[in-house]
């Protein structure tokens, strides 16, 4: 006696309906595995766009500080810049305590109180990240931070002080090192001269 024809019709459907179940299931592992993909990558990316905006305003307070310092005239009406960031905790060369800045920052895409230091003549004029990530943030900077504008690597993010140290040269774009001596180089001069018309 043979298999009723009903029984073979009911499992062959039954195999049918189970092997249509598991390509769903499949269907839909890999497209809950997309999803959990994307919402990484999207939260990866907000955190590092906050952690620029806290670069931002890190670098900033640097730059003040740096400017502040720089401003604080001394006997004579000379103008320095800081030897040493902890400089910028404690001036030394005025009595009592001065602060301007009130600690050294951690620098948001290291994570570590580390800066890369843009020095002229042995003093630092500015500051800059020691990440060689690149920023997601490309253009729409404050006039004080144009110059960060289409940077490759956050180590590019130069905070100097005077904003506009960082410049564009006739011939093209100077490294960052002759910019920062022609632009230091002309503002000392044009200290020199106010303080000579000072002095008369």
């Amino acid at each position: 006696m043979g298999v009723p024809m009903n029984c073979s019709r009911t499992f062959r459907m039954n195999s049918f309906q189970a092997g249509f179940s598991y390509l769903w299931v499949l269907l839909l592992v890999a497209l809950l595995g997309l999803g959990l993909t994307l919402a990484v990558e999207i939260d990866s990316t907000i955190a590092q766009r906050d952690k620029e905006k806290a670069l931002l305003v890190i670098g900033r307070q640097f730059r003040t500080a740096i400017g502040r310092y720089y401003e604080a005239q001394l006997s004579g009406g000379k103008h320095d810049y800081p030897a040493t960031l902890d400089d910028l905790l404690k001036d030394n060369r005025v009595a009592g305590v001065k602060r301007h800045l009130r600690k050294i920052f951690v620098d948001p895409m290291t994570g570590k109180p580390e800066w890369g230091l843009v020095q002229l003549s042995g003093r630092i004029v500015g500051v800059h990240s020691l990440s060689d990530k690149t920023p997601i943030k490309q253009a729409g900077f404050e006039a004080e931070d144009s110059g960060l504008r289409g940077k490759q690597k956050y180590s590019e993010w130069v905070f100097v002080y005077p904003a506009d140290l960082m410049l564009q040269v006739d011939t093209g774009v100077a490294s960052t090192a002759e910019a920062i001596n022609k632009k230091a180089e002309d503002q000392s001069s044009k200290n020199e001269v106010k303080d000579g018309l000072k002095h008369e």
